[in-house]
């Protein structure tokens, strides 16, 4: 039996079972997934860990997505305005479920909305006067009031007070390895627009579109699609990101990143490479959390990593460093001014420098900055973020233009899973079809079945090399995977066609499959032509679409058509 078994269709079964491998199928595979929890969140705190099933929130069974979302749905707090006054002004914002800063000793230390500024003493919120630390978490517990949760998963139960909704993603149980795109999965879509006084050129789009895209890089977003978007004469950029929660897109977009390094009014570096060549990340010698301390019942964390500054950066610190005055103290020497630290002129930090860095053309400065939370391993989490966010912008540079998001959409997963549901649908139906009008052609069974086995397997071969590859399955995908599928019952019916007519002129075997295939190779050259200028085109759907047919049909040609050959020349060639 074995010894009737080819090898091309050696090289078909081989695919098959590497693929049925790559994709994992388990069908049996239910419930809620936690997929990822926030760093430094409460859920965190208390244990809850990514992988675990979700069984219950506050005794609602959760078996479907729309179930978590129905259940936590009373934790969203609506949004409050604040009105908080300091020893230098009154700022007034907007806030969901957090104040927007932390402070120490009612001054503040660490502020994430971007009004605020540190280092100003807190007065009042919302006209009520704050006098101590109780005065503040009253206010807090009146603005934004805790309610119990009681979430029970696979491995534990976890009961806490929050006043947001659960810091954490979920989705249905993985019954396999494939990987699902925005489409399918949910994720984020938002479409900007650059903000100048100037005319915005093609080339201004391109450079906006390379540093967003090395931003989310940087900060382990995946999944980004970044394409232009032009609507008339607007110049627009259109970002999607499977999987990513539409605030937390919002918080890495929004953000210009422009980054300077003042002493007084001087500005001693910007970020970018032009200034700062080299920026040390994921290295534990030279990026480190140290000091973490507990002050006033707020636990604090010191990140530091090293940067490497240009000649002309170095040159400017000398400069500037050789006019400043030192200052003796019991813990040393140092200058009299501080390196300050401002992100979207924002001030983030102020570094002490030493006195022996005074007039020193330097190329090795630290950077560090501090991370708070209300516990240890939450003040590291915070202290962790806050380093790969400065890193990420002294990395990337600033933003080419200040932008602004015109509309930022999420994407509910649930409407993929329906999607899914009805491909699949629709799928059977098509085969079903397929089917039939073959079977009408031919009227053989033994013509049909092998068919049919062939379009199947090439499916599955496709299938295994997106799991091996990480290739997400969105719309454009399956569209892709459909085109590719179809093209192959063509030139089946084509080796078919030219094996049954190649009887009747009685040409040999060899004959019948050389001009089959050279119909085939023809038809896979001018397909492969086609869709080269649209992948070249880079232009978002259309260059995924041309990327699926061009790898769905390489697979159909080189391995399940000659697979089919050789089904055929059993069933003819007798």
């Amino acid at each position: 039996m074995l010894k009737k078994i080819t090898p091309r269709l050696w090289i078909l079964i081989i695919a098959l079972v590497i693929s049925i491998y790559a994709i994992n199928l388990n069908p049996w595979a239910s419930g809620i997934e936690i997929t990822n929890v926030e760093p430094g969140s409460i859920e965190e705190q208390h244990g809850i860990n990514n992988g675990e099933i979700l069984k219950s929130v506050n005794d609602i069974e959760i078996s479907t997505i729309a179930d978590y979302y129905n259940a936590i749905s009373k934790y969203s707090n609506p949004t409050k305005e604040i009105e908080l006054k300091t020893d230098k002004g009154i700022y007034n914002y907007n806030a969901s479920d957090n104040i927007g800063f932390i402070h120490d000793n009612l001054t503040i230390i660490s502020a994430r909305e971007p009004n605020l500024k540190i280092k100003e003493k807190i007065i009042s919120i919302n006209k009520k006067e704050i006098n101590d630390a109780g005065d503040f978490n009253k206010a807090i517990e009146d603005l934004f009031p805790k309610k119990p949760i009681i979430i029970t998963t696979s491995e534990s139960i976890y009961s806490y007070s929050t006043n947001t909704i659960p810091k954490m993603s979920v989705s249905k149980n993985k019954i396999t390895n494939l990987k699902k795109g925005l489409d399918l999965e949910g994720g984020t879509r938002a479409l900007i627009k650059p903000v100048s006084d100037n005319e915005i050129t093609d080339l201004d789009i391109e450079n906006l579109i390379d540093v967003i895209e090395k931003r989310l890089n940087v900060y382990g977003l995946s999944d980004i699609k970044i394409r232009p978007a032009n609507i008339g004469s607007e110049k627009l950029v259109l970002i999607e990101i499977s999987g990513a929660d539409s605030e937390e897109v919002k918080e890495k977009i929004s953000q210009q990143g422009k980054f300077e390094a003042k002493i007084g009014d001087d500005i001693v570096f910007i970020g970018g490479n032009k200034d700062i060549p080299f920026v040390c990340k994921d290295d534990g010698t030279c990026a480190t959390i140290t000091n973490c301390d507990v002050f006033e019942g707020n636990n604090q964390c010191i990140f530091q990593f090293a940067i490497t500054l240009s000649e002309e950066a170095a040159k400017r610190h000398s400069e500037v460093t050789q006019k400043l005055n030192i200052i003796q103290e019991d813990s040393g020497s140092r200058l009299d001014k501080t390196l300050d630290l401002y992100l979207d002129d924002r001030l983030v930090n102020s570094l002490q420098i030493g006195s022996e860095l005074k007039g020193l053309e330097t190329t090795q400065i630290s950077i560090s900055g501090p991370g708070f939370g209300s516990t240890r391993n939450a003040a590291i989490d915070d202290a962790s973020k806050n380093m790969n966010e400065l890193q990420s912008v002294l990395i990337t540079g600033s933003l080419p233009f200040k932008i602004e998001i015109l509309k930022l959409d999420s994407i509910s997963p649930i409407v993929g899973n329906n999607f899914v549901q009805n491909a699949l649908l629709v799928g059977i139906v098509a085969l079903i079809a397929v089917a039939l009008v073959v079977y009408l052609r031919y009227r053989k069974i033994k013509i049909l079945i092998p068919i049919m086995i062939t379009s199947i397997s090439e499916l599955i071969i496709i299938l295994g090399a997106a799991s091996l590859i990480k290739w997400n399955l969105d719309l454009v995908a399956i569209a892709g995977i459909i085109a590719s599928i179809g093209t192959g019952v063509d030139h089946q019916i084509i080796i078919t066609d030219e094996i049954m007519s190649g009887e009747s002129q009685n040409l040999n075997w060899k004959e019948r499959i050389k001009r089959a295939f050279f119909i085939i190779m023809g038809a896979y050259a001018t397909t492969v032509v086609t869709m080269i200028p649209l992948w070249n085109a880079g232009a978002g759907l259309v260059r995924g679409f041309a990327v699926t047919t061009i790898i769905g049909t390489s697979i159909g040609v080189f391995i399940t058509r000659p697979a089919f050959a050789s089904i055929a020349e059993k069933l003819f060639n007798k």
